[in-house]
């Protein structure tokens, strides 16, 4: 049928019974590894360092996928590379997982998030292949590099937070943690950074709302960057999808490159 002969109540009945579909083909098909890059800036002095932060990884056996995130981690050249937890769900993704990320090429630091503990991996591994890059696996231990410039923390997900992570005055103290909400529990401490995950963003966002689901853990920090008592916090909407839920509206995955 010509277009001119389409009457206008067709029209919109048409785009109204298309619009669901063309939702549902994004969020199934289109963004759920469609990788958005981010930059941001933190404070107003002179940056001295570029980190890349993603998280959630949730690796369960799209090698391709996890590949093309590592080689975009590499083309962004970050002085430091961290992650904040969830590997994997299942351990038997652990080797694949990483035998990938090994081929960063930035000293990479991670946390543990709650599917890391769930699904029984043995940290063994992790340790060695993220000390291998130059970096570390954290739990509740901090590591100064860069000449002192950098004293990098990290927390376990586990519910106490340890009061001994130390604040050094004369570097840039950043905290790593998967829960969000743990920005809360720090005391009287103040860091230049936080970076957390968990959130995966909701996954689902609808416009002008936000995320009709969030996990425990985040509270109102739900995806991006949040001014708290302990400092500026950026909660990034991961890289992979909870369970089997494998998709994403308005919520692209994403690495998050900051400027400190």
């Amino acid at each position: 049928m010509p277009l001119k002969n389409i009457s206008r109540r067709k029209f919109i009945a048409a785009a109204v019974l298309a619009t669901p579909c063309a939702v549902l083909a994004d969020a199934k098909l289109v963004e759920p590894s469609w990788l958005k890059v981010r930059r941001l800036r933190i404070g107003s002095a002179p940056a001295t360092h570029r980190l890349v932060h993603f998280t959630d990884l949730h690796h369960k056996g799209d090698r391709a996928y996890l590949q093309s995130v590592v080689n975009q981690i590499n083309a962004l050249a970050p002085d430091f590379i961290c992650f904040t937890g969830d590997l994997v769900e299942d351990q038997k993704f652990m080797p694949e997982t990483l035998e990938i990320l090994s081929g960063v090429k930035a000293p990479l630091f991670g946390v543990p998030g709650n599917h890391d503990y769930w699904c029984q991996a043995s940290f063994a591994p992790i340790q060695k292949c993220f000390a291998a890059t130059g970096g570390a696996w954290l739990l509740d231990e901090h590591r100064t590099f860069a000449g002192g410039q950098i004293n990098l923390a990290g927390l376990t997900c586990l519910p106490h937070i340890d009061p001994h992570l130390p604040l050094l005055p004369s570097a840039k103290n950043i905290l790593l943690m998967h829960y969000p909400a743990h920005a809360k529990k720090l005391g009287d401490r103040k860091f230049d950074l936080l970076l957390a995950g968990h959130s995966h963003g909701g996954q689902v966002r609808i416009p002008f709302y936000g995320a009709p689901i969030i996990p425990y853990g985040c509270d109102e920090y739900d995806l991006g960057l949040f001014q708290t008592p302990a400092g500026p916090l950026y909660v990034n909407p991961g890289i992979g999808y909870i369970f089997n839920y494998d998709f994403r509206f308005n919520c692209r995955p994403e690495i998050t490159v900051i400027e400190v």
